[in-house]
């Protein structure tokens, strides 16, 4: 199994895996999440297409209990675009998030975006890595470290600080950021960048509620900044 669905809207459903399986792409359909929990305690799917508003779980409920035994990537598939959820989502360990109406185009080159992802190594123990006073940055594990402390942070949110670092203290366009961090920039919009970089925030105030390294440049866009002694 490469994708496991939970949608319990059948018109939904039908749509997605005619998409997914016309780009060779096997998808396991669950009506609720119930039966998701049920594929993921047999089976290892690479990628979790997830709605919000099943009939017996909250969605948002679903990815607390997916992520206490799994680091599988989540995407959204869900008809709340308001940012709020879009936060909340990520915030949660989502690793995207896509509105319906859908693209069935684009959800099909989403999809194929995540699955060439490499798997993260999450119980390998810290290496050196990239330090900037207090942040450390391990490459070939695709993680970040503040003060010593391992930072939660998704594909993108990996991505985009880990991208802010290196780049310090330039100023970096919303632009420029897609295009390094997203495999198909053109499926995503400006306004992803700055949802991810509020997320990212917060997760930095979490560990050092006083440090705020990433600095807004009105239409500009974004850069790492660390405070002068």
């Amino acid at each position: 199994m490469q994708v496991l669905l939970v949608e319990d809207e059948p018109s939904i459903a039908d749509a997605v895996l005619y998409a997914l399986e016309s780009e060779s792409v096997q998808c396991t359909w669950a009506r609720n999440g119930a039966a998701a929990l049920k594929e993921l305690a047999t089976h290892t799917p690479k990628l979790v297409l997830l709605d919000i508003g099943l009939p017996d779980i909250n969605g948002f409920d679903l990815i607390k209990r997916i992520r206490q035994s799994s680091e599988v990537p989540v995407v959204f598939l869900t008809s709340r675009s308001s940012e709020v959820d879009q936060v909340l989502g990520l915030e949660m360990g989502a690793d995207d998030y896509i509105t319906k109406p859908f693209s069935p185009r684009v959800l099909s080159a989403r999809v194929r975006m995540h699955l060439r992802r490499d798997p993260a190594l999450h119980n390998r123990a810290p290496a050196p890595g990239t330090d900037q006073k207090g942040f450390v940055v391990v490459a070939d594990t695709r993680r970040i470290y503040l003060n010593g402390v391992l930072m939660d942070l998704p594909r993108y949110e990996y991505g985009i600080l880990a991208y802010l670092i290196k780049q310090s203290p330039k100023i970096c366009s919303r632009e420029k950021i897609m295009e390094h961090v997203w495999s198909e920039p053109d499926q995503s919009i400006d306004r992803t960048v700055d949802t991810h970089i509020k997320v990212i925030r917060g997760k930095i105030q979490n560990i050092e509620p006083r440090l705020k390294p990433i600095i807004t440049h009105r239409n500009l866009g974004y850069s790492f900044e660390m405070p002068k002694p």
